[in-house]
């Protein structure tokens, strides 16, 4: 008997300008190769703040992909800029649940799966597995990746109640409650003390070989230039609340005026902040407009060469996300280019770095440490003794690998589902 699994999933091709996509879109593309076959269902095309086609290639063929009515209501539903509200509960696609609900139900029907499975972060994916559980009684993977809720997050009330409904409804009712750090397992222990330890599972996010053998075919293709300055990249959105980069602008500003850094030698590429406007204005504050270089969006495949051909990478990570590892640090692992790690040292990041024997880390809040560690960072990248995971450490954060976890996991869910046995 075929198996089947229903996965729904907001990020998703085309949608661009979001690391998320890579992790269902993986699993979908590797999920066959372990007896699992995907049926995913997303949201319309319309719902995307940004689109583009360079990643539908990346869908398997054969893989049957349903895009239910969604609207934005930020961009969709608003008079003037404004919107009540209550037309962004829990989030501001609220609207795809009610075309992901029938949609789902369609093709349930159709393709008969056995396990339904729903991935964070945003909340209206998981209401709507929440509800297509319900109704068909099929066994439910809820692919929470970070905990939905924190000390003061989401920080609007309303909104806060509703992420706490979501997530209890979501931990109670699901058979298995996916994280994808030790960090956030232990935070729902806490939470959640009644709900047996087993149901939360370990799948951490890792890279596509793949792609990344592909960037390395362009990369190769390309004309060797010489690099006149060492160009230091930071890939993805720059957070203020979760990856403010004050204290390093700061830093970087100090060595700029010792004259260990300038614009002939030093550039930092920030490449697709999503804050552009935000951290212009900062740069400009701080001097150090001729060091660092605000970059727009470019492909998926683009952005990897980016990281290959970079003398460094740059992680930015606040101690209120130590229990999250970025996605992109994988990434960064497997482009096996020099890493500055500015995070907790206690927080989970810094944990997987070490782990991999990388110790070029500093507080991400701390202007002398991050001083100090520019420093060492430099020059061991100059002498090329910077350190980096070995090609073990890499292979086994592998999107394949990681697959291969999630079939087994689901083939236990589906096992204790046809035996009556669900937790």
């Amino acid at each position: 008997m075929v198996k089947r699994v229903l996965m729904i999933a907001f990020h998703f091709p085309p949608l661009r300008g979001s690391s998320g996509i890579q992790r269902t879109l993986k699993f979908a593309q590797y999920l066959p190769q372990f007896g699992w076959q995907p049926l995913v269902l997303s949201a319309h095309p319309r719902a995307y703040a940004q689109s583009g086609d360079d990643q539908l290639r990346d869908i398997p063929a054969d893989t049957v992909v349903q895009r239910a009515f969604a609207l934005d209501t930020s961009r969709h539903l608003a008079y003037k800029g404004r919107y009540p509200g209550w037309l962004a509960l829990p989030d501001r696609w609220v609207t795809w649940l009610l075309g992901a609900v029938p949609a789902g139900l369609g093709m349930i029907r159709r393709h008969r799966p056995q396990v339904i499975w729903s991935t964070y972060p945003i909340a209206t994916a998981h209401l709507i597995g929440l509800a297509l559980h319900r109704l068909t009684g099929i066994a439910w993977v809820a692919d929470l990746r970070d905990p939905m809720t924190d000390e003061g997050y989401p920080s609007n009330p309303l909104t806060r109640r509703a992420y706490l409904w979501i997530e209890r409804q979501t931990v109670y009712h699901c058979q298995r409650a996916v994280c994808t750090t030790p960090g956030a397992i232990a935070t729902y222990h806490r939470r959640f003390p009644d709900i047996p330890a087993e149901r939360f599972v370990l799948l951490e996010n890792g890279f596509d070989e793949e792609n990344f053998s592909q960037a390395e075919q362009a990369v190769a293709a390309q004309p060797a230039t010489p690099h006149q300055r060492f160009m230091l990249v930071h890939s993805g959105v720059i957070y203020p609340s979760e990856r403010d980069p004050i204290p390093l602008f700061e830093a970087l500003a100090q060595l700029k005026a010792d004259g260990v850094i300038d614009a002939d030698n030093f550039n930092m590429v920030l490449r697709a902040t999503g804050h552009d406007a935000y951290l212009a204005e900062l740069i400009g504050r701080c001097g150090i407009g001729d060091l660092v270089t605000l970059a727009p969006h470019v492909s998926y495949r683009e952005a990897l060469a980016e990281m290959l051909g970079a003398g460094g990478l740059l992680i930015l990570q606040a101690s209120n996300c130590n229990h999250q590892v970025p996605a992109k640090l994988y990434e960064y692992l497997r482009a096996q280019r020099p890493i500055l790690a500015l995070t907790d040292p206690i927080g989970d990041t810094a944990t997987t770095l070490r782990k991999a024997g990388i110790d070029t880390i500093a507080p991400l809040d701390q202007k002398p440490a991050i001083i100090e560690a520019l420093r060492r960072f430099l020059a061991l990248a100059a002498a090329g003794q910077a350190p980096l995971a070995s090609a073990q450490q890499v292979a086994a954060n592998s999107r394949q690998a990681r697959t291969g976890v999630l079939a087994a996991l689901l083939d236990v869910v589906a096992g204790s589902a046809t035996r009556g046995g669900r937790h």
